[in-house]
């Protein structure tokens, strides 16, 4: 049987929960996630889990913060006016807003503060700074 390497397009199930056991993803109820290997669409510590599995093997993997989505960087947060921010979005800790950066991007951000004068918006991915566990099932291998 095939084992997957880098540079095969591999479809799998996966749970992914943190270390309270929190789920914050699953393929449950959906399609397979499908990605080549060694590409770079998925994060490192699980791409680097996947060659040598074949279809049918399941296994957990646990990976660091580092090899997820990185350390939160303090400097991605960052202190907005109120008044920029338009009368009818209700601002509240936790919602996430879409922003556009100088250049024109789009990025999302997290309202993690809200004053009177202003409001502190995180760029940081939801899960930069946490341990990530993976439950993972091989479907297929391309």
């Amino acid at each position: 049987m095939t084992e997957a390497k880098s540079g095969d397009t591999v479809r799998l199930h996966y749970k992914g929960t943190l270390d309270d056991g929190s789920v914050f993803d699953s393929s449950e109820g959906r399609e397979p996630l499908e990605f080549t290997v060694g590409s770079g669409q998925i994060i490192p510590g699980l791409d680097r889990a996947i060659p040598g599995m074949k279809v049918g093997d399941e296994k957990t993997v646990n990976i660091a913060a580092a090899d997820a989505y990185g350390p939160v960087n303090p400097d991605a947060r960052q202190a907005v006016p109120r008044s920029n921010i338009p009368e009818n979005v209700p601002l509240e800790v936790g919602l996430q807003l879409q922003a556009q950066t100088e250049n024109g991007q789009m990025m999302t951000v997290t309202v993690v503060e809200v004053g009177e004068a202003e409001v502190i918006l995180d760029a940081n991915h939801p899960l930069a700074g946490k341990d990530l566990t993976f439950e993972i099932e091989i479907t297929g291998i391309n």
